[in-house]
């Protein structure tokens, strides 16, 4: 498999943006077997237990002055693994993410793609093509700007409706 997205987002120099449309990813994430079994390890406290490289990537790009946003497109009430991913995006949030959430039903006039996808400095696209059971199966990186305008385009009328994750309410 190709280099994840902490690769490109290495060398942004802008803007790094991410879109999540999926209620269900791996389930076998051991973050999220121990969140489901009850053990809280991210909070912002016990911040050396949870700080790891993608927070390091996530700082370095922020500090250099990138715009890194993340925005989740999620059907309510949510599936317990987007709970989690709730309840962990504190530690996104921390490293410098600015994220937020719309509910599905209010994204149904507009055009999504129906993939998750990164778009670096709006010229690098990287689609992650997930199996039925959420395992990450490929990263595909594009370099097309017609289609890197269009995913952007979709992520920004996303960004404008989505509720900033502090004000969020999971239902």
């Amino acid at each position: 498999m190709k280099p994840p997205a902490r690769e490109p987002l290495s060398r942004a120099r802008r803007t790094a943006i991410h879109l999540e449309v999926r209620d269900q990813y791996a389930s076998t994430d051991p973050d999220f077997l121990a969140w489901r079994e009850g053990r809280r390890t991210f909070t912002p406290d016990n911040r050396a237990d949870w700080w790891e490289g993608w927070h390091d990537a996530v700082h370095g790009a922020v500090s250099r002055g990138v715009t890194v946003r993340r925005a989740r497109v999620v059907s309510e009430p949510l599936t317990e693994y987007v709970r989690w991913e709730h309840a962990y995006a504190l530690t996104n949030v921390a490293a410098g993410e600015e994220v937020r959430w719309l509910p599905r039903r209010q994204a149904r006039d507009l055009a999504v793609p129906a993939v998750d996808f990164w778009v670096f400095d709006g010229e690098l696209v990287l689609f992650h093509h997930f199996s039925g059971d959420g395992v990450l199966m490929e990263r595909e990186y594009v370099t097309d700007a017609s289609l890197a305008a269009w995913c952007t385009g979709a992520f920004d009328a996303i960004w404008e409706r989505a509720t900033p994750h502090e004000e969020y309410k999971p239902v």
